[in-house]
């Protein structure tokens, strides 16, 4: 029985149809049930008949599940990794089926192509939003929820587990969670476990939400959101994803001594008021404490969710490619070295290459047909 889930458009292109998965009394990593999760999901190219051709691809912070293809041909952008996800591409629809989900607390939960159940979501006990009422959920609860996705679907094995940032996160949790379902797996842009220099730069994320007085201790959801904390932290984490050779590259130029700038300190500037101005467009597709949730979930992050990383990647049964990017500084290269060395005085063989590039974080997105060769050869293998 052969289950697809993409038509062809061109050679290159593929039209998606988003899917909709919901688990029932799901048990958080915290010790609370959650009556019921939904999340979104899409796929690409078809099962086949031993349900043993799947890779799963997790996605970044604020991304979704749109890994690949268009919802219309009229789409303007494809998805994110499009680039090595296709016919004939680095991640071979033509072979593999290619599954991509919703996380649980998605960053941008009113975006009109994302699912997701989080605390902006109904509370069924109180007819009202969540809010704080929400349990604090972590990678292992993400990939907990895919789990649930993928074995509803019949599937009992998975070829790789693919993921970027935040994805890269569950994809190695998914192998020390499940080692005997994952064959092989790949990070980008990743790490092992969070180190207090990255837990403290993401707390920075959180701050200008719980700084804004509409935020008011999560409970906004009958009046204003708080927006402006909400695109302050946007900004910031564009800024900390980008190199800034390739920031100074997309903002506006400034000239010397601005006349605006002299008259007052509340004026801004051609490169705040650009990056500030675009996030506060983006800020009311997103919700605030949906992003406090992603915050958390990434700091408590540590492989295995033992007490330490050895222990967790110790479970690993997996082969496993590690693509960190060169000039990463969020994510930065010794944190998947650090996971590297380990699995090497583990015997494990890891496979280490970095991405090179001027966006910084973002080459695991925007760069990543760089290392297509290196990636489709694993998978391959």
């Amino acid at each position: 029985m052969a289950v697809s889930s993409v038509s062809a458009v061109h050679a290159s292109e593929l039209l998606v149809e988003k899917k909709s998965f919901t688990t029932k009394n799901f048990a958080t990593v915290s010790g609370e049930v959650i009556p019921e999760v939904t999340i979104g999901w899409e796929a690409y190219g078809e099962l086949n008949e031993a349900k043993d051709n799947v890779i799963l691809i997790t996605h970044f912070f604020s991304g979704n599940s749109h890994a690949a293809g268009k919802y219309t041909p009229n789409d303007p952008q494809s998805g994110y990794w499009d680039a090595i996800i296709g016919p004939g591409k680095a991640i071979d629809t033509n072979k593999y089926y290619v599954l991509s989900s919703d996380t649980l607390v998605n960053a941008f939960p009113h975006l009109p192509h994302v699912i997701t159940t989080g605390p902006a979501s109904i509370n069924p006990k109180t007819g009202k939003p969540y809010g704080l009422d929400f349990p604090v959920v972590t990678i292992r609860d993400f990939v907990n929820v895919q789990h649930a996705l993928v074995t509803s679907l019949g599937i009992n094995k998975l070829h790789a587990v693919v993921g970027a940032s935040m994805g890269s996160l569950q994809a190695l949790e998914w192998s020390a969670a499940y080692p005997d379902m994952v064959e092989r797996m790949v990070s980008v842009i990743g790490a092992g476990a969070m180190d207090a220099w990255t837990i403290t730069a993401l707390e920075h994320w959180a701050r200008p939400i719980k700084l804004d007085p509409n935020w008011n201790h999560g409970n906004y959801y009958d009046g204003e959101a708080p927006l402006q904390g909400l695109a302050s932290t946007l900004t910031m984490i564009t800024q900390q994803a980008m190199h800034p050779v390739a920031f100074n590259q997309s903002s506006p130029k400034q000239e010397t001594l601005p006349k605006a700038a002299l008259e007052s300190v509340t004026n801004g500037l051609p490169a705040t008021d650009f990056w500030f101005g675009a996030a506060a467009k983006n800020a009311p597709l997103a919700d605030a404490n949906h992003i406090l949730y992603l915050v958390r979930a990434n700091q408590l992050f540590v492989a295995g969710h033992e007490q330490d990383l050895a222990t967790g990647l110790s479970k690993v049964k997996a082969k496993t490619l590690f693509l960190p990017a060169k000039n990463d500084l969020l994510l930065q290269p010794y944190l998947a070295k650090q996971a590297v060395e380990i699995l090497k005085e583990q015997d494990k063989a890891p496979q280490y290459a970095e991405i090179d590039g001027i966006f910084g974080h973002l080459d695991g997105v925007y760069n990543i047909q760089s290392k297509a060769t290196e990636l489709a050869e694993f998978i391959n293998q």
